[in-house]
């Protein structure tokens, strides 16, 4: 009988594959810090950015130069990151035993109000590959500016199996 804890554990790596997702490399730091910290059986990752190979891919804000379907699509990329640099970190996405915190932060203008559609983007995804029974809740942040213009980072905290 297969133990049902380690079939749901093993099925992160299968559901990318399932889902045609290809993974960037695995991001570098900006500044003098390190990608990933572990305490614990805690991972605790640096913010992730919608940036491939220090390339960015959108630049601006959310509700100014770029719109909410922009928005989403930049918190998918920064969320691919963050999934790059936990399967770096980790040696496969298939030792995450729970995604602890999900933060998403959003570069906007000050009237902006649709954080939550902006923010799907990145609970979306991990929904997808790790499944619900893995998922946390998540905070929603709109912020003047973030790093090198970019319009998300993503703050990602992970629990992995024993």
């Amino acid at each position: 009988m297969v133990n049902r804890t380690k079939a749901l554990a093993a099925a992160a790596e299968q559901r990318l594959q399932e889902l045609g997702i290809t993974l960037p490399p695995p991001p570098t730091p900006f500044g003098a810090y390190v990608e990933a910290v572990t305490i614990g059986n805690l991972v605790f990752f640096s913010g992730m950015l919608p940036v491939i190979d220090r390339k960015p891919q959108f630049i601006g804000r959310v509700g100014g130069e770029l719109t909410v379907e922009e928005g989403r699509k930049a918190a998918e990329v920064a969320t691919l990151s963050a999934l790059s640099a936990v399967r770096a970190h980790l040696g496969s996405l298939d030792k995450v035993k729970a995604v602890a915190k999900l933060g998403v932060y959003i570069a906007t203008e000050g009237d902006f109000r649709d954080h939550p559609k902006v923010a799907d983007g990145a609970s979306e995804l991990l929904l997808q590959v790790f499944g619900e029974e893995k998922l946390s809740g998540r905070v929603v942040l709109g912020v003047a500016s973030l790093p090198l213009g970019l319009p998300i980072e993503i703050e990602l905290v992970v629990e992995v199996g024993a």
